[in-house]
């Protein structure tokens, strides 16, 4: 953990460095969210963070570390929207070529906005899983290189740099709430807090009927796990076997909670109604979870990543209605 914790800083000052780059978000409480008696909510907003969330971190810093022979030979991933859009975005401040490969499911929004950051695009039917075997294979055979959406530790160190600005921004965190899919956000972060603020608990946060991760770590190994439909479509989908965030997500994770659709969608009104912040169910999850857990931390701050704002603008108006 050491090494990922040094690692994170040497990715702090590099893709800030670059021009057009990652910039620091902002962590702010929120009077009108803290509850009386409970936690102090502070929102580390990631929504604000360039294409829309936390994902451009680690997708800048693992671009930035590649050989000049697999920068000519260009790059390939597999995402559901998030990370194809921080990687194409990242490909164009760098110079590279991008192909993304998107699950047919994907947010049109999404679709629309890698394609105008001027990656290429192949559509995969069925969900994330398939775009990342089909990602893969197509990498093995072409020679390109294959960027993970979460399962990499230079992909692991960017999302950690939030790890950084929390400590920076907060000496006293009691708690810090955090959507988990793949395991990437929550590794990095973990990681980080572990070593500078030991007393700080990491909560891994899940929608209740698409909670792969969490199973997997009660299970004690990764195995598939059906998953329903949820607002939370950016942690959705399962954990790539072998994954380098299963044994970083065993050490650093303190505790766990599973919030349903309902309160997903209420945690993303609230926020609407008084932050006037529209954010994606990922973020929600976070909120919710945070909500959940408020009155175990008594006037103390507990931070809420806002990971996303990526959402279609129906689908939010639907949650909101």
């Amino acid at each position: 953990m050491d090494n990922l914790v040094t690692a994170i800083e040497a990715a702090n000052h590099r893709i800030k460095a670059l021009d057009g780059g990652v910039r620091e978000t902002p962590l702010d409480e929120s009077p009108a969210l803290s509850t009386t008696g409970g936690a102090r909510l502070l929102l580390k907003g990631e929504h604000l963070q360039r294409t829309g969330s936390f994902k451009f971190r680690g997708a800048v810093n693992k671009l930035l570390q590649l050989p000049v022979a697999d920068r000519e030979r260009g790059v390939l991933t597999a995402s559901s929207g998030n990370h194809g859009m921080a990687t194409a975005l990242a490909s164009t401040l760098i110079g590279i070529k991008t192909r993304i490969f998107l699950p047919e499911a994907v947010s049109p929004m999404k679709k629309q906005a890698i394609e105008r950051f001027g990656a290429e695009i192949t559509m995969v039917p069925g969900d994330s899983g398939a775009a990342e075997v089909a990602a893969r294979k197509t990498a093995d055979a072409s020679g390109m290189t294959y960027i993970s959406p979460y399962a990499d530790l230079d992909i692991i160190a960017g999302q950690g740099t939030i790890g950084l600005e929390l400590n920076q921004q907060c000496a006293d965190l009691a708690a810090v709430c955090i959507a988990v899919g793949g395991g990437g956000l929550i590794s990095g972060i973990g990681s980080y807090l572990k070593a500078k603020q030991p007393g700080a608990d990491i909560i891994a946060c899940w929608p209740e009927g698409a909670a792969s991760m969490y199973h997997c770590l009660a299970d004690g190994h990764i195995h598939e796990v059906e998953e329903s439909e949820t607002l939370s479509d950016g942690t959705a989908g399962g954990v790539e076997a072998g994954s380098v965030t299963f044994p970083l997500c065993q050490q650093v994770i303190d505790r766990t909670v599973l919030v349903s659709e309902a309160e997903i969608a209420a945690a993303m009104r609230r926020l609407a109604e008084s932050e006037r912040w529209m954010v994606e169910g990922a973020a929600g999850v976070a909120l919710a979870s945070a909500f959940r857990v408020a009155a175990d931390y008594p006037g103390r701050a507990v931070a809420v990543v806002l990971c996303g704002r990526n959402i279609k603008l129906e689908t939010f108006l639907k949650v909101i209605a």
